[in-house]
């Protein structure tokens, strides 16, 4: 019997095109003889809608006409299964659209790869791909990321956080970065990716312009000094807290003279393979770094990983001080784009083999958990009214 697989995707985020094509590609190259693949796309709106079309990038080209032929739809768990069904109900004949024995989130960005989604797949108590909850919220704030990877003795950059409310006193926040950094700087959003709103400061002006900015996609943002000559330098991770590998390296290339890789350079890809997602950016594979440099990535990433609890794939992209040859973290995407597949077909990983056991590693993390003893057995409400209206507070 085929293991039934819902691979989620969409959402309300920036991101959301990224999710589509990162799912399609995934969902095209998964073993249809071991698993009946359950589309569930996600629009901006958060309503979920299922059908066969949606496995077709092509059929994105205009949404509305698309979900015209699908099937606006729920989770629900019932009698110890999730169930997925029709979200209007009929009033004759089944609702059921299918059972659901596991979920593969493959989405970008907040309100989905933050770990929102993980904790609703969580409370369904289904099993599902990839970081958990913390995991995942750990992953997306860059701030919180930087502050756990610093006390645990792992290389990131300074920098200083601000919130939207500071925005009001933001020559006092011009102020502060000038005298802890000097210019440049780079301005982040702090739980984006896919490089939207970020930019560099070069002087008032254009950090002033940069906050502005940032703050246009997030209510919080962070402000790290840039390295002027630097390499960046991702690496990919498989596996779990107890056992992880790393992939080879890469080395990103950007198009132009732009100090930062935009978001079309990433993903649109001229326009000729747009549909191919993270797999159409430039890149050296493997990265040109040395043999030293390449086994401190490689090994840092694998121990950050697995400080974080990460499960599944991810990437977690480096820099390289070329005037210095100090190499930095710089983030950890926890469902990078297009799964980071191409970073593992060099070690011999098809995409197919790497889809199986990121589901395995999900499969093993449920079991585990049912392990676990979530409740504890007391006579308390037998008790009934003794407690009062309010309760046994005091």
């Amino acid at each position: 019997m085929k293991i039934n697989l819902a691979v989620i995707f969409g959402g309300r985020s920036v991101e959301h095109e990224v999710s589509v094509i990162s799912a399609v590609q995934a969902m095209a190259s998964m073993d249809k003889e071991k698993y009946n693949i359950i589309p569930v796309y996600m629009t901006k709106k958060s309503e979920f809608w299922t059908g066969e079309k949606l496995m077709d990038i092509n059929s994105f080209k205009d949404i509305p006409a698309l979900l015209k032929e699908c099937t606006e739809c729920v989770f629900v768990r019932s009698e110890g299964k999730v169930q997925l069904i029709r979200q209007k109900i009929k009033k004759f004949g089944s609702n059921l659209i299918s059972d659901v024995d596991i979920a593969f989130p493959i989405v970008h960005g907040t309100n989905v790869e933050d770990g929102a989604l993980q904790g609703y797949l969580q409370t369904l108590d289904l099993p599902y791909v990839g970081c958990d909850v913390l995991a995942s919220a750990v992953g997306m704030d860059k701030f919180v990321m930087k502050i756990l990877l610093k006390d645990a003795g792992f290389p990131v950059l300074d920098c200083c956080r601000f919130s939207s409310f500071d925005l009001d006193k933001i020559d006092d926040m011009v102020a502060q970065v000038e005298s802890k950094f000097g210019y440049p700087v780079i301005v982040k959003p702090i739980n984006l990716g896919s490089s939207v709103g970020i930019s560099k400061g070069k002087d008032r002006d254009s950090l002033i312009k940069s906050i502005e900015e940032a703050f246009e996609f997030a209510d919080r943002i962070l402000i790290e000094p840039c390295v002027t000559n630097l390499k960046e330098i991702n690496c990919s991770v498989l596996g779990d807290s107890e056992s992880a590998e790393a992939s080879v390296c890469e080395e990103p290339v950007q198009a132009s003279d732009d100090d930062i890789l935009s978001y079309e350079q990433k993903y649109v890809g001229g326009g000729k393979g747009g549909s191919k997602g993270m797999a159409t950016l430039k890149r050296k594979i493997p990265a040109e770094i040395s043999p030293e440099q390449d086994e401190f990535i490689r090994k840092t990433a694998v121990d950050a990983f697995r400080y974080l609890g990460c499960n599944g794939v991810t990437r977690i992209d480096f820099m390289i001080d070329m005037d210095t040859d100090k190499v930095y973290i710089n983030e950890i995407n926890t469902i990078p784009g297009s799964l980071a597949f191409y970073l593992w077909e060099p070690k011999g990983v098809k995409y197919r083999e790497l889809l199986e056991r990121m589901i395995q590693l999900a499969m093993k993390r449920h079991r585990q958990s049912a392990k676990i003893n979530y409740t504890f057995d007391t006579n308390i409400l037998s008790m009934g009214g003794s407690f009062g209206s309010k309760g046994s507070k005091r």
